[in-house]
């Protein structure tokens, strides 16, 4: 039994109700494993399909029976109850335990603040779909973190990393293109490996991109980025390997095809990166999201606004976008300390 009735109807809702990508289901469902697993191993109870499955029912059976509005009945946490008794019954106490089990373990305390944003979520659904009285993670606090400034790097090494690709034929023109637009609108990696054919407004120099939450907007596409765009699918009509995918036309095809005709991977994308970086000598910690945050980095520091800059990113929370004014801001100071006659004790 891979996950407990109650948490694959989680993650189903999760991809269906919230679109959440099948990644971040993934972790989601990881984390509650693990929960389980310890609850399993807390109370001495072994798995059972057969008792997950009636206890999810009875779940059900007291749900549509109880009144409107009505708390479900708290279920008694007991040794032979099934392990989705202990999941709707657990109380904040119990949760701190397991947080404490993980404390344990040494997770980090970003590690630490997912898995509680898991548990969080997770009861939250809970109780608005009636399988537990409350949620008891109202309680729970999530550890501080130190702020982690986005890592971006300089325009010279963008430069730099642009020029590395053979944009003379088709594959190297193809990885041209895609770093030209990643650098360019900053999006996101897996918005960069959805994109087809039909996103690409060439007359209006932008390509369409849907984000999280399937949201779409629309991201300017700098002339660079356009110029190597054109210059890849030029190449690519001309290629004898792909006439038939040419032949079929491409605007319902991906926009970067692989090279048997099909859908780049955002790995691969990953993995050819890491041969530029290694071609011209860049950190190899370089990723596509570095990439990112250089656009937003770069945009901040020659002037544009933040609304305008968390428009472009696709974030839905300006407070996420503000992570990037203090690099800025932390630029500028460098600047300053290191040009102005006063600004530091000789």
């Amino acid at each position: 039994m891979n996950h407990l009735p109650i948490i694959q109807q989680f993650l189903a809702y999760l991809t269906d109700e919230r679109h959440f990508s099948p990644y971040t289901a993934r972790c989601y469902g990881a984390d509650l494993r693990q929960y389980v697993d310890f609850l399993c191993e807390d109370l001495g109870v072994e798995l059972d399909e057969a008792r997950e499955q009636a206890a999810q029912a009875k779940f059900e059976q007291r749900r549509a029976a109880a009144a409107p509005g009505a708390a479900p009945a708290v279920i008694a946490r007991i040794p032979s109850a099934s392990i989705t008794d202990a999941v709707g019954g657990a109380d904040t106490e119990s949760l701190r335990k397991f947080l404490a089990h993980l404390a344990d373990q040494k997770y980090s305390p970003a590690t630490m603040a997912r898995k509680i944003a898991t548990l969080r979520s997770f009861y939250k659904w809970a109780e608005k779909r009636g399988f537990v009285p409350a949620n008891p993670m109202t309680l729970i606090r999530t550890p501080r973190q130190s702020k982690r400034l986005p890592k971006a790097i300089t325009i010279e090494q963008i430069e730099l990393l642009l020029s590395a690709p053979d944009d003379k034929e088709v594959l190297g023109a193809r990885d041209r293109a895609i770093l030209e637009t990643l650098y360019s609108t900053g999006i996101r990696i897996s918005e960069l490996v959805g994109l087809n054919g039909r996103d690409l407004d060439d007359a209006g120099e932008a390509i369409r991109v849907r984000g999280k939450g399937k949201k779409e907007r629309l991201a300017p596409l700098g002339t660079h980025a356009l110029a190597s765009v054109r210059n890849y699918l030029r190449l690519l009509r001309s290629d004898p390997r792909f006439t038939q995918i040419v032949a079929s036309g491409l605007a319902e095809r991906p926009l970067f095809l692989n090279k048997h005709g099909g859908r780049l991977s955002a790995r691969s994308v990953r993995r050819k990166l890491d041969k530029y970086l290694k071609q011209v000598g860049l950190d190899p910690d370089i990723s596509p999201h570095t990439l990112r945050h250089s656009f937003a980095t770069h945009l901040l520091d020659n002037g544009a606004d933040l609304r305008s800059v968390q428009e472009l990113l696709g974030h839905q929370s300006l407070s996420t976008t503000q992570i990037y004014t203090h690099l800025t801001t932390q630029r500028m100071r460098e600047a300053y300390d290191k040009a102005h006659p006063r600004a530091e004790a000789s």
